[in-house]
């Protein structure tokens, strides 16, 4: 009983947090490579091509150790399909984060329980009854991180700490509009919608073929070859396609192995354990480290309107753990 808890309740929630921790280290390394001259449409395919060869045998390996219903035209296609969501939403958030900053997006990941919540509503994976209290908070919760996304990607307050790297001066930290801020919120706002979408058509094609390792591959190869053919018609044959074995090669490396591969495969394990609607709670988690992470490696300021969002992100993200443990306990009950 204690195994079986460990596994479906402890395990799910020590790995998601985890990696929602890893995810903001590698924005916060991609950011550092751009800003030494990486191109990030480049980026993509080459992350995703490390992750796609090291998981090259699973295939194989998934069906010898268990039997799998047949990898059908059907199934290949949902993946395919997955595999353009997927890297649909990766070049607009590595190119959001490139306007911005990896803290604006874990901000704007706030969008993804609420999104998430929707979809699943849509999609009959979660019903919803008004007189009920915890549907209530669901719906309001919804709704507040919502207009709080795009409250913390329109405004930011004034700064708080300001980087002493920083040669910008407080008159202008005060007093002028980052119009690149701005795009980099919409581009991160399109990816987080994107994201919910991925996990709802990540969790059908679980449950018709069942092996994580191989649809993680399949899905690695897919991304990559769309976002090599988007960085073909982009940066044609230029320079932008040598690596230096430098921060870039660094970036690329790790998110290929610890994104890519390891987090992609997670989540996939953490969707067909628990669902869409809880794997996209952890999102919001991720906004406090990456604020913190923002200001003391890459010379980001602090703001008042992050600073607050932050704060709340956290409490929504702890309510709603608590919510859905609520709701749980009533169910088994």
């Amino acid at each position: 009983m204690a195994e079986m808890y460990c596994y479906r309740e402890a395990l799910p929630f020590a790995a998601m947090v985890t990696m929602e921790c890893v995810n903001v280290g590698l924005n916060t390394l991609f950011k550092e490579a751009t800003l030494a001259g990486m191109s990030y449409h480049v980026f993509v395919p080459y992350a995703y091509a490390v992750a796609a060869l090291v998981l090259l045998p699973a295939p194989f390996v998934s069906h010898r150790s268990r039997v799998l219903p047949p990898l059908s035209f059907s199934i290949l296609c949902k993946i395919a399909l997955l595999g353009l969501i997927g890297s649909s939403s990766q070049i607009m958030g590595y190119t959001g984060i490139n306007y911005s900053s990896p803290a604006l997006a874990s901000a704007i990941s706030n969008l993804t329980p609420a999104f998430t919540f929707i979809f699943a509503i849509i999609f009959r994976m979660e019903r919803v009854a008004l007189q009920r209290t915890s549907s209530q908070a669901k719906l309001l919760g919804t709704i507040l991180s919502i207009a709080g996304a795009f409250v913390v990607t329109l405004y930011k307050g004034p700064p708080i700490i300001i980087s002493p790297t920083s040669s910008v001066p407080l008159s202008q930290h005060l007093h002028s509009t980052n119009s690149n801020w701005i795009v980099g919120g919409m581009l991160l706002t399109g990816e987080y919608v994107l994201v919910p979408l991925w996990y709802i058509l990540q969790t059908q094609i679980m449950k018709e073929y069942p092996a994580e390792l191989t649809v993680v591959f399949f899905y690695n190869l897919t991304v990559s070859i769309i976002a090599a053919i988007v960085a073909l018609i982009t940066e044609g044959t230029s320079s932008a396609w040598l690596v230096r074995p430098n921060v870039a090669l660094a970036s690329i490396l790790c998110s290929g192995l610890l994104g890519s591969c390891l987090n992609n495969t997670v989540h996939t394990w953490a969707l067909h354990l628990k669902g869409p609607v809880f794997v996209a709670m952890f999102k919001p988690l991720s906004i406090a480290i990456a604020v913190a992470m923002g200001v003391m490696f890459l010379g980001d300021t602090l703001y008042l309107g992050r600073f607050a969002k932050s704060l709340d992100l956290i409490y929504t993200q702890y309510h709603s753990y608590s919510l859905l443990h609520s709701k749980l306990r009533d169910r088994d009950a």
